[in-house]
């Protein structure tokens, strides 16, 4: 069965200056799960001043499109815990959203008091916790010892929902999102979104010619996607400007990983070898970690 993903693109000028906003400020204005492949609306306060954005639903295998599996390994009795808890937080959170929004208030403050109740007893949530304290004060013995009791519970925990790389002086940030409207945590299904920024900061223009992504589920199951650009389109971006787009990644597990890289090369000079820029790994995660939106 093949998946359908939104992808949005945004063309930025650094230049342009910047001003504050959330890190998701839009929302679609029709339904995203139609069949085949059309435009539809995105009503965005960008960071950006200067930005336009298109939107297309289009199916994952689409546009030139490799993948790859692994084969899917056995999770650990740990590792098999944290999903089932997980999963258990994702389906709280869900319906106390589907209660709000019913109107039905009662319920919608039970599951609240749920959810903080689980959120106190979350045994990642309080190593979180435990290990941020004791780097602030400087206990790295302790901060060690919780860092290992998360890698043996939940490895991707460990990782932000965002990351940061530069690679020639180009720079690569990313930051992921739960979307607890598009996913069914009944039935296995968890949809996150990210949303990529690459800033030009060396002073030749480059063009995007190809992406390679490595998604790992919890359970170790990973799968490799190639494909041709990003949202259909091989963007040229000029020194001291960036280009700026939206996507997403359906998965069958609570949580999980993705890194990758984008095949580019410079434009100014014929016969310019292609080179790779590293996208360095992030979360994806149904817990909120505090990251900063970029």
């Amino acid at each position: 069965m093949q998946s359908v993903s939104l992808r949005l693109k945004v063309f930025t000028d650094v230049n342009a200056g910047v001003s504050r906003s959330s890190c998701w400020p839009g929302r679609l204005s029709c339904d995203s799960e139609a069949a085949g492949s059309r435009r539809i609306g995105w009503d965005c306060r960008d960071n950006f001043r200067n930005c336009r954005i298109v939107a297309c639903v289009s199916e994952r295998n689409g546009g030139g499109e490799s993948e790859s599996q692994s084969p899917t390994p056995s999770p650990s009795p740990a590792t098999s815990s944290f999903l089932s808890r997980s999963q258990t937080y994702a389906l709280l959170k869900q319906q106390m959203e589907v209660a709000a929004k019913s109107e039905d208030y009662k319920e919608a403050a039970r599951l609240r008091d749920s959810l903080k109740s689980f959120e106190e007893e979350e045994p990642v949530l309080r190593l979180r916790g435990l290990l941020r304290e004791a780097i602030a004060n400087e206990r790295f013995e302790d901060a060690a010892k919780y860092r290992d009791e998360l890698n043996e519970i939940a490895p991707h925990c460990l990782l932000k929902c965002a990351s940061d790389a530069t690679t020639l002086g180009i720079r690569v940030q990313v930051r992921s999102v739960y979307i607890e409207g598009r996913s069914q945590p009944s039935k296995g299904q968890y949809f996150y979104a990210y949303r990529i920024r690459i800033t030009n900061n060396s002073n030749r223009p480059v063009q995007l010619l190809r992406r390679h992504w490595i998604i790992t589920d919890a359970n170790g199951k990973t799968e490799n996607v190639w494909g041709i650009g990003v949202i259909g389109e091989q963007p040229v971006i000029l020194p001291n400007t960036g280009f700026e787009y939206s996507s997403a990644c359906p998965l069958s597990t609570s949580s999980g990983r993705m890194e990758g890289d984008f095949e580019m090369k410079h434009i100014d000079k014929v016969g310019s070898q292609t080179f790779n820029v590293a996208i360095a790994p992030f979360s994806l995660s149904t817990f909120r970690d505090g990251t900063d939106a970029f």
